[in-house]
């Protein structure tokens, strides 16, 4: 396992994505994988371009990653990238572009340092009940006064916590998702269920090529605040999602040929504000 997030894998995409993996946007996109280790055992993080639009509007939706791991604090320290405490052994700081991560200076456990996923929501006893009840999450903690229900799959794996905002969800335009590996024969007993409780499928199972990797099948739902959620098959995503060690190399590259920023200047335009 690494100290900090590395690159897992890049891919590079001629047209926007018929799962809307890149948001609902045509075009030329790319998507980074990042995270502590491999996909198979580590939460990560689909980094998402899209060459034509130049910024995105944040919602109430998303609210922040947490990761155990005082190399992070030290790193973000060196750096001058800014911290504010905001409890005991505890920092929030912002990716770039505004996303709200939380450091706990403490050292890295010897599984994956990235401890909760934040998701907002209007309803929590209905939401609570969407991603237990429904999608089989086990509830492992609640905070009525923070407002908060805390939910995994498996105690070792990264949690999802629900907390209540107490009014509607917004989304805003980045249009980010939360993705689950499942086995394969799984996929059609999650759509027909989703169908019988009369819930949201954005997707219904469908397959998605990568070119010159493996093609993978995925459901995509959204929950009661729209929050979406994909799950894909276990089999063909383990192949998929290999750790590339020429992923590093593959990012320099886009980003050293991506010239889309020139490409509006020199002809007086400006990249989509989303």
């Amino acid at each position: 396992m690494s100290d900090n997030f590395r690159i897992l894998r890049h891919e590079e995409f001629e047209e926007g994505c018929k799962a809307t993996c890149n948001g609902p946007y045509d075009g030329k996109w790319s998507k980074t994988m990042v995270g502590f280790g491999p996909e198979d055992d580590h939460f990560v993080a689909e980094l998402t371009y899209n060459y034509g639009v130049g910024e995105y509007k944040l919602g109430n939706d998303f609210l922040g990653i947490t990761l155990q791991s005082s190399q992070a604090v030290s790193n973000a320290k060196r750096l001058g990238w800014p911290l504010n405490e905001v409890g005991e052994a505890l920092y929030l700081t912002q990716a770039p572009g505004g996303y709200p991560f939380y450091l706990v200076d403490k050292e890295q456990p010897p599984n994956d340092p990235v401890q909760k996923v934040c998701l907002g929501v209007s309803d929590l006893q209905r939401s609570t009940h969407y991603w237990s009840t429904l999608l089989g999450m086990k509830v492992m903690d609640k905070n009525e006064e923070k407002k908060t229900v805390l939910m995994g799959f498996a105690d070792s794996q990264c949690k999802l916590e629900l907390r209540d905002i107490g009014g509607m969800v917004d989304h805003g335009t980045a249009f980010g998702r939360i993705a689950f590996s499942c086995p394969r024969e799984q996929l059609p007993d999650i759509e027909a269920l989703m169908k019988k409780e009369n819930q949201k499928i954005l997707t219904p199972l469908v397959s998605l090529d990568t070119p010159g990797k493996a093609t993978v099948e995925v459901v995509i739902l959204a929950d009661p605040d729209g929050h979406e959620i994909c799950f894909v098959g276990d089999e063909a995503f383990r192949e998929l999602s290999m750790v590339d060690p020429k992923g590093n190399e593959f990012l320099d590259k886009a980003m050293a040929e991506d010239k889309s920023d020139e490409w509006f200047a020199k002809h007086n335009k400006q990249k989509t504000a989303a």
